[in-house]
Parts: structure tokens; C-alpha cells; sequence
């Protein structure tokens, strides 16, 4: 989830440094080592709450050789886009897929891409409703818990008006690249505290079923979904490209797979911690299991939901400069080649823009309001995510892309690899959407009762 935030703010410098005709690029450039923490702090987001309810959709064992899966086929795709952008000599994820298609392959990619942070802005509303109605209730006993989920609408709601609109409208974006940093550091100390509370054996009350440690289950394309989310990252694959100092396809494979091997470590570490503590009671949002007395657990939500919330104003500009280009595009009849000159935020945040600005800010912000109470589930709108945006921005658009850049045959060994991606990626996509059409608006998340092992927790 913040890793959007980093990309676009990222993107913004470096589209400001392009624009200004700095002369100190050069300077800037890191190292290999620098190259691999930014990756990484790229890669490891928020996604990774929902792995340990991933390895329950689809089985513990099968789960866990998806995630494997899962993060070799993202290190193709990623290895695969810079090939793209070497053939048509376009180093941008817009660019390569011009080339390939022109303005249909511009505007297909543009829907994904305003998709993915609309679905994740929802997923943002419904967690920090879940999380901070918990910490509510924690310190305000007198609540009613039956009266949750007026509590947790009230509170989605204080915190749209209160927090999400002003940070949304805010036009200094790049200065909550600052908190970039922070954001991480949030993860990082809810992994340390999944882990801890694994080890001191508070939640050994938890009930095993039979299920629980069951190889393989049937929901094996939503996990996938699932999985695809907590690694995506490709808006970001070349930005970081080109600020590594002698960059060549050689030294990008090797921050690739270092960059991802570190990833799936620490996806595979919280997953199976959270799963082997809560087993077949895994839900969407892990921090959901966990007791609404564990004062540890609640300072993680506190954490998760500042997090969040500074992530949210990103992923809404995100949205809105799509929204904002097409309209541009359209009232200029601009030619697709003029993309990278279109998207230059300083015309986005010009002072006649203004009020444009505002209008589609607050639309796309009550809409995802709007939407976000229609489930308490975290797990199926990140699924949902997963497979409509993730799954074919990682793999099929890729794989689409070199396929058609690339001059051997089809079923040539240069392209069947790219072949297999898109394939995979499409009927991932296809089944797992036909699916989560119903479950996605319901789910089976239990955020409005006092689970039963919790009625003891402490005692």
C-alpha cells in the first residue's frame, strides 16, 4: 500500500529534475547497494498483513510454494519490463506499452492504474475503520459493541473529513515523501510484534481445526490475487533503473533478485508466524485476530492506521492526475507521443487547475468513502485488487508488451517464457474475478464480535 506513495512522489522528482534540465543527475545516481534498499523499500508494504489469510485460502504447504511461485514469476515480469524498454528505448512503464500498442495499449494501462490505488483507497477505509473502532472500544468500554458498525462508519467518517480530505488537498505532495521511512519502520514493527506474540504463547488458546494445517484447498486463485498485491511494485521498476550508477541488464538482474529473495523472506517470515498462531482463523487483515485487550496488538493498529492514512493522499493523486490527464488529453486532442509531457505534475498543480483539482480530489475521495462500507473484509478487496490490477499490470501487460517488441516467432525460446506469463496472468485474472464477484461484497471476517479465545486473553 505505501509503496505507491514512494513510487509517485519518487516519479514526481523525477519528472521535475527532467523538466528543469538539472544538471546534477549524474550526482544522484546510487550505488548498487542504495539501488537495493530502495527496491526493497518498494516491495515490502502492507501488503504482507494478508499473506498468513492467503496460506489459509489456499492451503498451508501450497500456499507457502505460491509465494515462491509468486515472487519468481514477479522477478521475470520486472527483469522483462526493462527489456521492453531497452527494445523501443522508452524507460517508462506508459512508454513501452505506447510503443507496443499505441494510445489503446496508453488508455488500458491508464484504467489499471487509476483501478488499483481507487481499490486500495478502499481497502485503506475499511482497515482504519476496523483498526481504530478496536482501539476505541479498548479505551472507551462504555461503548456498545453491538452498536460496532455505527462506530466504525462514524469513525471512516471523522477521519475522511478530519484527516484524508485536507492531506488529499494538500499540493506539496513531495513533501510526504518524508514519510516514506516511517511508513516502513510501521511494518517492520508489526512483523517484530507478530513474531513476539508467536513466541510468548499468548494465543495458544486458539482452537486447531482440522483444516488448519491442510496441505492444499480449493481457493488457490485468490490467494494468488493476494500474493500478486504484497509484491507489486512495477510502477517503480524504472525509476529505480535509471538512477543506478552504470545501470546495464546484468546489474538490474541482480538487484532484481536480491530485491525480491529479501521480499519473500520477509512475506514467508510473517506469514507463516500469523498463520501458524491463528491457523484456519487467519482473516484479511491479521491484526483483526488478534485480541481487543492486547494493548501491544492495538499500538500495531495505531501504527498500520497512521501509516495508511499517510498513503492515502498519494494514492489519491495517483487518481487524480489520470483522471486530470484524460480530460487534458481530450480537450487538446493531445497526440499520445506528448504522454511524458502530460503527466508532468507541475501542469496538474498549476493555480488554473485549482479548482479542477479540488472537484475531482473530492469525487474520488467520497467515492471511495462511499464504497468502503458496503464490507468489513479486508481479504477479498485486496484479493479483488490482486487480481484486476495487480495480476495484469505485473504480468500480462509485461509479457503483452514484449511479445510485440519482439522480433522472434511466438513460441520462439526468447518469447515462450512472456507467453506463459500473459497466459498465467489471464487466467488468473478471469477466474479468480468470476469467483469474487459475490464474495467480494460479503466475506467471512468476524470484525464485529469478540472472537472466542479472546474472551480469556489475559486471564
Amino acid at each position: 500500500m505505501e509503496r505507491e506513495r514512494k513510487n509517485t512522489v519518487t516519479e514526481i522528482s523525477y519528472i521535475l529534475q527532467q523538466e528543469e534540465g538539472t544538471t546534477e543527475k549524474t550526482d544522484s545516481l546510487s550505488s548498487l547497494p542504495q539501488a537495493l534498499f530502495n527496491y526493497i523499500n518498494s516491495i515490502v508494504g502492507s501488503g504482507i498483513i494478508g499473506i498468513p489469510y492467503a496460506l489459509h485460502r489456499a492451503g498451508f504447504g501450497l500456499g507457502l510454494l505460491l509465494l515462491m511461485v509468486v515472487a519468481v514469476i514477479t522477478d521475470y515480469s520486472l527483469i522483462l519490463m526493462v527489456r521492453c524498454g531497452h527494445i523501443s528505448g522508452r524507460f517508462s512503464y506508459p512508454g513501452i506499452m505506447e510503443a507496443a500498442y499505441g494510445k489503446w495499449g496508453y488508455y488500458l494501462l491508464s484504467v489499471l492504474q487509476f483501478m488499483y490505488p481507487m481499490l486500495a483507497m478502499i481497502s485503506y477505509n475499511v482497515v482504519v475503520g476496523d483498526t481504530l473502532s478496536k482501539v476505541l472500544i479498548r479505551f472507551l468500554p462504555a461503548w456498545d459493541i453491538g452498536s460496532m458498525g455505527t462506530v466504525r462508519f462514524l469513525v471512516v467518517f471523522v477521519v475522511t473529513v478530519c484527516v484524508v480530505i485536507p492531506l488529499c488537498l494538500y499540493k506539496n505532495v513531495s513533501r510526504l515523501a518524508r514519510a516514506s521511512f516511517l511508513s516502513l519502520a510501521c511494518v517492520v514493527f508489526i512483523l517484530f510484534a507478530v513474531i513476539l506474540k508467536f513466541i510468548s504463547g499468548d494465543y495458544d488458546v486458539v482452537p486447531s481445526v482440522d483444516s488448519s494445517w491442510r496441505f492444499a484447498n480449493i481457493d488457490v486463485i485468490p490467494a494468488i490475487g493476494l500474493m500478486a498485491f504484497a509484491f507489486m511494485c512495477h510502477h517503480n521498476t524504472f525509476l529505480v533503473y535509471q538512477s543506478i550508477r552504470g545501470a546495464t541488464l546484468e546489474r538490474w538482474e541482480k538487484v532484481t533478485h536480491i530485491s525480491i529473495a529479501f521480499a519473500w523472506a520477509v512475506a514467508a517470515l510473517f506469514g507463516i508466524t500469523g498463520y501458524a498462531t491463528f491457523k484456519a482463523l487467519s482473516q484479511g487483515d491479521l491484526l483483526e485476530n488478534y485480541c481487543w485487550d492486547d494493548d501491544l496488538m492495538n499500538f500495531a493498529r495505531v501504527l498500520f492506521s497512521v501509516s495508511i492514512l499517510l498513503t492515502f493522499p498519494i494514492e489519491c493523486f495517483v487518481s487524480r492526475e489520470i483522471v486530470k490527464n484524460q480530460i487534458h488529453r481530450y480537450q487538446s486532442s493531445t497526440p499520445v507521443d506528448s504522454y511524458e509531457k502530460d503527466s508532468d505534475p507541475t501542469h496538474a498543480l498549476g493555480e488554473d487547475n485549482d479548482v479542477l483539482s479540488t472537484r475531482i480530489t473530492l469525487a474520488i475521495v467520497l467515492t471511495a468513502f462511499l464504497i468502503s462500507p458496503m464490507t468489513e473484509c479486508l481479504g477479498p478487496v485486496l484479493e479483488l485488487n490482486g487480481l484486476l490490477a495487480a495480476i495484469p499490470l505485473a504480468y500480462v501487460l509485461p509479457g503483452l508488451a514484449y511479445i510485440q517488441m519482439e522480433s522472434h516467432s511466438l513460441f520462439s525460446r526468447e518469447k515462450l517464457p512472456a507467453v506463459g506469463l500473459v497466459a498465467f496472468g489471464t487466467i488468473v485474472t478471469i477466474l479468480g474475478s468470476a469467483s469474487l464477484l459475490v464474495p467480494s461484497l460479503t466475506g467471512d471476517c468476524k470484525s464485529n464480535i469478540v472472537l472466542d479465545y479472546c474472551k480469556n486473553y489475559g486471564s
